[in-house]
């Protein structure tokens, strides 16, 4: 099995790649490898509706696949203003939104 890196330097791949593998394990795929696949790179065009809004739950604005429509609160769906390019991680921005006033990241991945 591969599994793609939104961030080819993301610091959580090895323990993503070690929560697959047991996971894989615990339902009963005791052969199964693990590999990092890095090409083609991940994009955010392979995200599903349900990831995305999935993310939107969590609260954490999803990439558009256009990127046209700017970014808009997970929370509430208002337009947000950017704070900082720099989030939590280095694939996110932080965001606050200008009508519910909450703090989010959005992933900078296209």
């Amino acid at each position: 099995m591969g599994i793609t890196p939104t961030y080819s330097g993301c610091p959580a791949t090895e323990v993503i790649q070690a929560a697959v593998k047991r996971a894989l394990l615990f339902a009963g795929y005791t052969d199964a490898v693990v590999e990092q696949v890095l090409s083609p790179p991940w994009t955010s065009a392979w995200l599903t509706a349900e990831g995305r809004r999935k993310l939107a739950a969590y609260g954490i604005a999803p990439p558009e696949d256009s990127g046209a429509r700017g970014v808009f609160c997970p929370r509430c769906a208002s337009p947000a203003t950017l704070l900082s390019e720099f989030g939590s991680t280095p694939c996110k921005a932080h965001y606050r939104c200008n009508a519910c006033l909450e703090p989010f990241d959005h992933f900078k991945c296209i």
